[in-house]
């Protein structure tokens, strides 16, 4: 997400929860009760100030929002202390799925990648890792009103005078005829289009690759494409350079990360550190700064000036690794591993979107109250995963997705092998769990699945056992309950 100053790209970006912590969960505060006496007040003063004063009368009466939108708040001031370990993060957003859904994006649009980089000397596929972590490749934009998210931003709460600019630009957009209001949807905080621009940043620097007369982000994606290397380019991108790379650390090396304090290739070669493979420095980079996003026991990087232009597209070191790494994985054209040669220290590593998928659907199926399958662990899927440990005595019950919970909801026995169990206590080659014998809801499922000449003392008498099911619904208030769900219902 493209957002400017940098201030308030770490406020934002804290807001959205790209900061990485502890692994606690953080309950979401109640949306306040906000009041649109206030807000249409609020909203009259805003369109005869100086901020407005482009924006003419019709525009600004046409777009204004006719009530505030609380949720947007809810979302600034939500800043969950449950937050991903680098490699959580890095493996939601770079998996086998995006990696494949860029070698077909750069195969597709690969004319207009050739023109983008001829013109703005941006190497076509860290356009592309930019497009897939912002948007996972014009598949997510962002379904917000904009007028109504910033015009609310604008009246109530913090960053009241950042927030009104986005919504004056916001409308000049409208005004100017370059997108259409009905496509002006994006995150809670104003970013939209392909590649996630704020107003301000697309007032800047969007560009009419095209030449059809309009810079259109959301619809037209040589035009969002050539806009995200303007923007790169802009920030100081350096054509021919790579963003740097993984390496090795020489043994009994200690070192702080700290990616601003470049040295020449030089200086590293003499420090001992090589290609992660072993293979000696290039010296395609001016210099670079080492980054250690897990300290020195995990992956180590070299990064240079180009990874510093990722980093200023959203104020995150892992955003921007997550760009690096996705970008080298569309170049090689090769999704069959995504993992750095160097292990994250930890013994159980992030999942993929698919594992996400995975167990979404077996808390569905186990009766938790989650919502949809979108492969996205939210607070519903956290909850139901703690409510899931504790049931079974798993402590702590920190709500975490990572590789041993998918083995142990998916009853994934191979993987169990290797170990002879897992944490949980899962033996090896055991079966996925059934709910617990003292449990009555739990007794009532697993009759229910199990064939049995009887009739459930749950069945009507006029209702052919074989088409009844049920499944548990544990609710957010803690309740459990069963509801009925018949065969092809």
């Amino acid at each position: 997400m493209r957002m400017t100053p940098l201030s308030t790209l770490s406020l934002l970006t804290a807001a959205i929860g790209f900061s990485l912590a502890s692994t606690a969960q953080a309950a979401r505060p109640p949306a306040p009760d906000l009041s649109n006496s206030e807000f249409q007040q609020c909203l009259d003063r805003l369109k005869n100030s100086s901020k407005f004063r482009g924006v003419d009368s019709y525009t600004f009466n046409n777009y204004r929002p006719t009530q505030p939108d609380p949720s947007v708040i809810q979302s600034l001031n939500y800043q969950p202390e449950f937050q991903k370990d680098v490699w959580d993060y890095l493996s939601a957003l770079v998996d086998k799925e995006r990696v494949e859904d860029g070698i077909r994006a750069k195969r597709q649009w690969a004319d207009t990648l050739r023109q983008i980089e001829s013109r703005y000397g941006v190497k076509a596929e860290h356009v592309l890792g930019v497009w897939g972590v912002e948007s996972n490749f014009g598949q997510t934009l962002g379904k917000k009103p904009l007028f109504e998210s910033l015009a609310t931003l604008s009246c109530f709460d913090r960053r009241q005078s950042y927030f009104q600019g986005e919504f004056a630009n916001a409308l000049k957009i409208v005004q100017n005829g370059d997108i259409a209001p009905s496509d002006m949807t994006g995150s809670w905080a104003g970013a939209f289009g392909q590649t996630q621009f704020m107003p301000s940043t697309f007032l800047e620097l969007a560009v009419d690759f095209d030449g059809d007369g309009r810079r259109d982000l959301v619809n037209n994606v040589p035009d969002a494409l050539a806009s995200t290397a303007n923007f790169l380019d802009n920030r100081g991108y350096r054509t021919g350079e790579p963003w740097g790379y993984e390496v090795k650390l020489p043994d009994g090396y200690w070192a702080a990360s700290n990616r601003k304090d470049k040295k020449s290739m030089s200086h590293w070669r003499n420090q001992g550190l090589t290609l992660a493979n072993g293979s000696p420095l290039p010296y395609d980079l001016s210099s670079a700064g080492l980054l250690l996003p897990a300290g020195i026991e995990g992956p180590a990087f070299l990064v240079g000036k180009n990874f510093d232009t990722f980093y200023s597209y959203n104020a995150s070191e892992n955003y921007a690794l997550a760009i690096a790494h996705l970008s080298d994985l569309i170049t090689r054209e090769d999704s069959s591993k995504t993992d750095f040669i160097t292990a994250w220290p930890t013994d159980d590593p992030g999942i993929s979107r698919q594992q996400a998928k995975d167990i979404q659907q077996a808390l569905l199926d186990a009766g938790y109250d989650i919502g949809g399958v979108d492969g996205i662990i939210g607070d519903n899927t956290r909850t139901a995963i703690q409510q899931y440990q504790s049931s079974r005595g798993i402590f702590p019950a920190d709500g975490r997705a990572g590789q041993k919970f998918h083995r142990l909801i998916m009853g994934n026995s191979a993987s169990s092998n290797a170990q002879g169990g897992n944490q949980y206590g899962q033996p090896a080659n055991s079966k996925p769990l059934t709910p617990a014998p003292a449990d009555r809801m739990g007794q009532l499922i697993q009759q229910q699945t199990t064939s049995t000449p009887s009739t459930p003392s749950y069945a009507s008498p006029n209702q052919p056992t074989s088409n009844i099911r049920y499944r548990r619904v544990v609710g957010s208030d803690g309740v459990t309950r069963l509801i009925r769900v018949d065969e092809g219902s």
